[in-house]
């Protein structure tokens, strides 16, 4: 199979505009700010146009012109959603809720298989030590 790359602002404001539409969008990752539960350049994830969204969602979010991120909210206070990767040990973005574009459903295995996504509310409470689990995570992947 043959790998196009696009850029990032062509992509997925094409994305945001099939998404706001109610089309869903599968796209592939890239980066690893969302470890050990989505892997850059190999899982893709599953994105939905959202109706509501809680803490704990990952959304793929706006966070400056031209600037995206996919990463799970972790503050929402009024209009503003604060958010951080998974892989993150420190550094947050923010944006407003009209900045989200869609919220990912499932993440999707190179192998095909398919998983659920939770809300990590496990993952988040282990963020005093979350660098020795991903130290561990980085030597066995």
């Amino acid at each position: 199979m043959n790998k196009m790359v696009v850029p990032n602002e062509i992509l997925l404001e094409e994305a945001h505009d099939l998404l706001s539409r109610g089309i869903e969008v599968v796209l592939m990752t890239k980066g690893n700010s969302m470890l050990p539960f989505i892997r850059g350049e190999k899982d893709s994830v599953n994105l939905k146009k959202f109706d509501a969204v809680e803490v704990g969602d990952i959304v793929l979010a706006r966070i400056a012109p031209k600037r995206y991120v996919l990463h799970r909210i972790i503050i929402i206070e009024g209009g503003r959603v604060t958010l951080m990767g998974d892989g993150n040990l420190v550094g947050t973005e923010s944006c407003s809720l009209s900045d989200i574009l869609g919220t990912v459903q499932e993440i999707i295995r190179p192998n095909g298989s398919v998983k659920k996504v939770t809300k990590g509310t496990f993952w988040r409470k282990l963020l005093p030590v979350r660098k020795y689990v991903l130290w561990v995570y980085r030597k066995i992947a």
